[in-house]
């Protein structure tokens, strides 16, 4: 008799040890958000050569719309923000390997990167344009064939391009950079013919540079702007999409994005 009570309470042992080791293992548990609020910072992957977005200003601090979004989230989570430069090429790649937490940069929504990574609802709609030199005579897509388009290379416009087939294989070349705006500087001294770039940005650079360029009205595939998140982080994910609801509704959203576009062209929450 004793004999078969030890050997039930033994079983027993065994089977909690066995779901306790299961308990612990958790596979697959999502602790992105617990993870960020332990660290008590968010670390933020972007390009700080993408304006509005995210650049540096005279005095080389990182500023921009996201920035502005951003820094209010993670003030709100009771968390630092910190801002990492990272080379847009190799976005991906920094996220998955823990360099940094989210990528909030202009960052375009796509299927290829859905599959890959995890993304909020969209906040910014985009598409991306051609832009040209004032007195060039262009006016459609069409006119550049023969010529010679930058863009920057791993950004949205490589895939638009890859989807316009017809203006693809017009071009005479195509050029990549690390930045836009050094694909800017490039059209300014008549490197190329035309930069292929987010429409937002876009407007930015020739408002704020005053630099003789113009933007074709025909444009590319229209997009719009997500925040990126390391596929399976649906907890930060959520948090700080929650977070910018909230921002949306008591009128913080409205302010930063009139204060970088000059209207609140955000669609958060509409």
């Amino acid at each position: 008799m004793k004999r078969v009570v030890m050997f039930g309470f033994c079983a027993l042992l065994a089977l909690n040890s066995v779901f306790a080791g299961a308990k612990q293992e958790a596979p697959g548990a999502d602790a992105s958000l617990q993870n960020v609020l332990a660290k008590k910072k968010l670390i933020l992957g972007l390009d700080d050569s993408f304006p509005p977005m995210g650049f540096r200003n005279e005095s080389n601090e990182i500023v921009g719309y996201d920035v502005d979004l951003a820094r209010e989230v993670a003030s709100r989570m009771g968390i630092a923000l910190a801002l990492q430069h990272i080379d847009w090429n190799a976005k991906e790649q920094e996220l998955n390997t823990g360099e940094i937490d989210c990528i909030w940069n202009g960052f375009t929504i796509t299927e290829d990167r859905k599959a890959a990574l995890t993304f909020t609802k969209p906040y910014l709609k985009n598409a991306q344009v051609i832009v040209v030199k004032a007195d060039a005579p262009y006016a459609r897509l069409h006119d550049l064939a023969g010529k010679t388009a930058g863009l920057q290379a791993g950004s949205s416009a490589v895939e638009a391009l890859n989807e316009a087939a017809a203006l693809k294989a017009g071009l005479k070349e195509v050029v990549e950079y690390k930045e836009n705006l050094t694909a800017l500087m490039d059209l300014e001294v008549g490197g190329v013919d035309a930069v292929i770039m987010d429409m937002v940005v876009a407007h930015d650079n020739i408002n704020r540079s005053g630099k003789a360029f113009r933007i074709l009205e025909e444009t590319l595939a229209p997009e719009e702007f997500g925040i990126g998140f390391r596929k399976g982080d649906l907890a930060l994910a959520n948090k700080v999409w929650e977070t910018l609801e909230v921002m949306a509704k008591d009128g913080t959203v409205s302010r930063l994005t009139e204060k970088w576009f000059g209207a609140d062209i955000s669609i958060i929450g509409k």
